[in-house]
C-alpha cells in the first residue's frame, strides 16, 4: 500500500513538473487571450486612427497544441476607425468587425519570449469608408497582418507586439485603394 501512495505522489509530481515545463517552453501560446489595440493609417493625408478589442482562441487540429515553436489561432475582434468625413465637415467613425486565421512562430523552437506572426482573415464594416483622400468601394474587406512581439510575466501571459496591416478588397470591385496601418497591441493570456 506504501509503495502505491509513493507511486502516485510521484506520478502527479512529474505530470505537475511536466505541466509547468510545457507551459514555460509554450510561453502561454495554447492559453485563450484578449487584447487591446491602437494605431495609425500609413497612407499620406487620411489621418486614420483604429482601435480595437479583440480574443485569440488557440485551436489546434490535431491536439498538438505549439509544435516546434508553431502554432495556430483564430483572432476575432471588434475596431474602430475614426477618419476626416468625405466633405471634409469633421471626423467619422467605422466600425468594424474581424476574423484573422493566424500562425505564430516562437523562436528557439517554442523557448523564446520573442515571436513574429501572420495572418489572413476577413472583415466588414458598418460603412464604406471615404475620406477625402482614399475612397474604398465595398463594406468587405480582407486583411492580412504581420506581427513581431515578445511575452513577458511568469508565464508569458502578457505579450507587446508591434504589427503591420493591410486591408483591402482584393479587386472584387474598384476603386480599391487599400489601407496600411500600423498597431501597437497589448494581449493578456489568462
Amino acid at each position: 500500500m506504501k509503495n502505491k501512495f509513493i507511486g502516485s505522489r510521484a506520478a502527479l509530481a512529474f505530470g505537475a513538473l511536466l505541466f509547468c515545463a510545457t507551459q514555460a517552453l509554450a510561453y502561454g501560446d495554447e492559453a485563450p487571450a484578449f487584447y487591446v489595440e491602437g494605431g495609425h493609417a500609413l497612407h499620406g493625408g487620411a489621418d486614420t486612427d483604429a482601435w480595437a478589442l479583440g480574443a485569440v482562441l488557440p485551436w489546434s487540429p490535431s491536439g498538438a497544441g505549439v509544435v516546434n515553436g508553431r502554432s495556430f489561432a483564430w483572432d476575432v475582434f471588434a475596431s474602430q476607425w475614426r477618419a476626416p468625413h468625405v466633405l471634409g465637415d469633421g471626423r467619422r467613425s467605422y466600425a468594424q468587425l474581424g476574423v484573422i486565421a493566424t500562425w505564430r512562430y516562437r523562436f528557439d523552437q517554442g523557448a523564446s519570449p520573442w515571436f513574429v506572426e501572420g495572418g489572413l482573415g476577413g472583415t466588414v464594416m458598418n460603412h464604406v469608408y471615404r475620406t477625402p483622400e482614399r475612397s474604398f468601394s465595398t463594406a468587405f474587406q480582407f486583411t492580412e497582418v504581420l506581427g513581431v512581439g515578445r511575452s513577458f510575466g511568469a508565464r508569458g501571459e502578457h505579450e507587446l507586439s508591434l504589427r503591420l496591416q493591410h486591408v483591402s478588397n482584393g479587386g472584387i470591385k474598384k476603386p480599391n485603394p487599400g489601407a496600411n496601418f500600423v498597431r501597437l497591441r497589448y494581449l493578456y493570456r489568462f
